[in-house]
């Protein structure tokens, strides 16, 4: 019989949280098959089968287990039922009744039957019935989820739970679900990043017609060439890499009383996937290209988006780009991403009326944020980072490409 031990997701973590079987006590597996969802504080992992052969499970879902806890047995000498795919329960044989003779049915009762005195069903606990008789609610209009259908103190309480205005007699349903570890270390961070950073938001806006233009005229080559999208996120990453350059307090973090400031570029991208957000590093994205921006960015959204993502991608951003856009947001603050100082946020692009060559005319426009803490990020150094950006993306071809766009995007 193999012992299958939760494995250790990644340093610092030593405990996980059985999100979801996929297979059930009794099912064959095959080795490497994948037989549960398990949740840590930073992703969705899979666990896989370590052997074949029948699976006995030994923790529920949605407990927390700790590293190297068994959380399985798999019974290595069963065979494989014939005919039978992986995870699928072996077939039982069905338990033929010998045939019995009918009973001779007794004759009808003239009255009704009386329910048992001893019956449960729709009878209040002491608690419950003060509760009710105190709100002036019928017994029978109570669903018991006690024993035998018995109405419990908390049956009484939801059933008298005060709604807001008048009750229109319409279904008031409430689905009551366990948020996933990965859910609740978000809400952790977001909550500690609030309280513990003096944090500020300023706001920008970009004129998106130059970006445009190089999208409409090389996207397709780029395409071709490259396999990947000739996107924005390109645009922003390298766009964001120059002004850390210039300001490098924005890609600083607090440790303890020291400040500590990274020559390198780790770029958080905000990816909304199946178990909720996650933000996958573009490491060094100081050396990479239009090209290597847009290969990384692709492969890290999908390992997200298909539940593949590791801890490690997820581990040691020095700034964070966050995009509301793809949602339909106008302006918004986005959190910062603790340890880090700072994140960029883009939004949806809206023709707007904008002055350029002091005329009125028609332009896409995007509202940019950047949100910093202010325990080591100046109004000079905020507000300097964040008009390099727009300067950057305004001015794309002298500023990210050298006056090349063609070698640029290596075409």
């Amino acid at each position: 019989m193999l012992e299958m031990k939760v494995p250790s997701p990644g340093e610092s973590i030593t405990e996980v949280e059985i999100a979801r079987w996929l297979v059930k006590t009794g099912d064959y597996v095959t080795k490497d098959q994948a037989v549960a969802e398990v949740d840590s504080d930073k992703a969705t992992l899979e666990l896989p089968a370590e052997a074949s052969g029948v699976i006995t499970l030994k923790a529920e879902e949605g407990e927390a287990v700790k590293v190297g806890q068994v959380v399985c047995l798999i019974d290595t000498k069963a065979k494989a039922p014939v005919g039978a795919s992986a995870g699928t329960l072996p077939s039982q044989p069905v338990k033929q009744e010998a045939p019995v003779a009918p009973k001779p049915t007794a004759p009808a009762p003239s009255t009704a039957p009386i329910t048992p005195a001893s019956s449960a069903k729709q009878v209040p606990s002491p608690a419950a019935r003060k509760i009710l008789a105190e709100r002036e609610i019928p017994a029978s209009a109570v669903v018991g989820t006690g024993k035998g259908g018995r109405i419990t103190k908390d049956d009484a309480l939801k059933a008298s739970k005060p709604s807001m205005g008048t009750p229109t007699g319409g279904v008031r349903k409430e689905v009551r679900t366990k948020m996933s570890m990965l859910r609740r270390k978000v809400a952790e961070r977001l909550v500690s990043a609030k309280n513990e950073t003096a944090m500020l938001t300023t706001f920008n806006e970009v004129d998106m017609t130059a970006i445009y233009e190089l999208r409409t005229q090389y996207k397709d080559t780029f395409k071709e060439r490259h396999n990947v999208s000739l996107g924005f996120m390109s645009f922003f990453t390298l766009a964001v890499v120059r002004a850390l350059k210039l300001f490098p307090d924005v890609n600083s973090m607090i440790d303890g009383q020291d400040k500590v400031t990274y020559d390198f570029c780790d770029i958080s991208i905000a990816v909304s996937g199946p178990k909720g957000l996650m933000v996958p590093v573009i490491r060094n994205a100081e050396n990479l290209s239009f090209r290597g921006v847009e290969a990384e960015v692709k492969r890290l959204a999908t390992r997200a988006r298909d539940g593949q993502i590791t801890v490690d991608e997820m581990t040691g951003g020095t700034f964070t780009i966050t995009n509301g856009g793809v949602f339909g947001s106008m302006l918004s603050t986005p959190i910062i991403n603790p340890p880090q100082s700072g994140i960029l946020g883009m939004h949806n692009i809206v023709d707007r009326p904008i002055v350029r060559n002091g005329q009125i005319v028609i332009a896409p426009v995007m509202y940019v944020a950047l949100s910093y803490d202010h325990r080591i990020i100046d109004g000079r150094e905020s507000v300097g980072f964040l008009v390099a950006v727009k300067e950057a993306l305004e001015n794309p071809v002298e500023i990210l490409m050298n006056g090349n766009p063609k070698q640029a995007l290596e075409l």
